[in-house]
């Protein structure tokens, strides 16, 4: 299972972070000991003092594919989750004053929270779906899948010119605005669609 994942897919977290509008869609990875499942806690890592929550929504592909055509994608998943893409911020920052690739700071044990996944037949349509996600009781990121720059199928189309996609493997679609920084003690709720679906703590 390997997981990838979308930057810069929604306008107004490209703005707050000052990053320039891309013309195709970022692609980065995280490895399969970045996964945290079943709410278990997320410990703070000492290599960084500013780790920043980004919710985003997770497909999980049902079927191996690759060139994969735009009006085929959505054969090629069936489910979704909620996901945190925790970032160290510092790090990924002096990494790319040196135009270094992100793994670092994306990347590490513990940094991709998934919630449990839904199927896709429980939503009328995937690129209309509400989630948020709550600090210790207040909401600071909320968005709808119809922001982002490259939907789902694109999205799909896009990775499999280049990675061939398996079944199982995941995809982290990009976060929208409201991104702020962690502390151990931290309490952390997602939802989707109003549902909580994410609710650990950080030590």
């Amino acid at each position: 299972m390997k997981i990838i994942c979308i930057g810069r897919n929604y306008v107004d977290h490209i703005e707050e972070l000052n990053n320039e509008r891309p013309d195709q869609p970022v692609i980065f990875s995280k490895p399969d000991t970045a996964v945290l499942r079943n709410n278990a806690p997320f410990y703070y890592p000492a290599f960084s003092n500013d780790i920043h929550h980004e919710v985003e929504l997770v497909v999980k592909i049902c079927k191996e594919g690759k060139y994969i055509q735009e009006k085929f994608a959505s054969r090629y998943y069936d489910e979704v989750a909620l996901g945190i893409d925790f970032t160290a911020r510092d790090v990924q920052t002096k990494l790319k004053e040196k135009g270094l690739p992100w793994d670092l700071a994306k990347g590490f044990n513990g940094s991709a929270p998934i919630s449990e996944f839904t199927p896709i037949s429980e939503f009328e349509d995937i690129q209309n779906i509400n989630f948020s996600v709550k600090l210790n009781g207040e909401e600071k990121q909320n968005g709808n899948s119809s922001m982002m720059l490259w939907n789902v199928n694109e999205i799909i189309a896009f990775v499999s010119k280049y990675i061939t996609l398996r079944k199982g493997d995941l995809i982290f679609t990009g976060t929208p605005k409201g991104v702020s920084p962690v502390t151990i003690g931290d309490k952390i709720e997602g939802f989707i669609e109003g549902k909580k679906l994410l609710d650990f703590e950080v030590k």
